[in-house]
């Protein structure tokens, strides 16, 4: 056997250990954890509030939509403050780049704006 396939041998074994040891205290834990279930522990909890329905409600896709947009423009702040930061190395190229990122970002932006993704109803 090659060393690179007993290095891997070794990692496969330390993961199976690994599995085996977390496997074995969640065992014995559900063996030796007190269990005496009432009405009022397996009630869901909500804030304080007594829970009202069946828990089962549609959420509407417009919200999905929102988060999505919140993580991309969340994700254009993380590109442009580095990029801020060191504009005088990048230089002109380093402009001409974000300000194409920018614009791509601008055009998702009217497009949802476009299609009333941004109305909060």
């Amino acid at each position: 056997m090659s060393a690179f396939l007993r290095d891997y041998l070794i990692v496969i074994l330390f993961a199976l250990l690994a599995c085996g040891v977390v496997g074995g205290f969640i065992g014995l834990g559900a063996i030796f954890r007190p269990n005496r279930p009432t009405a009022g522990k397996v009630q869901n909890y909500e804030s304080g509030v007594d829970p009202v329905g069946d828990g089962w409600s549609q959420s509407q896709i417009r919200y999905y939509i929102f988060a999505l947009l919140f993580v991309m423009f969340d994700v254009e702040a993380v590109f442009i403050f580095p990029w801020a930061t060191q504009l005088e190395t990048f230089g002109y190229f380093g402009l001409v780049e974000m300000v194409i990122f920018i614009f791509i970002l601008a055009l998702g932006l009217v497009y949802a704006w476009r299609k009333g993704v941004l109305r909060w109803v």
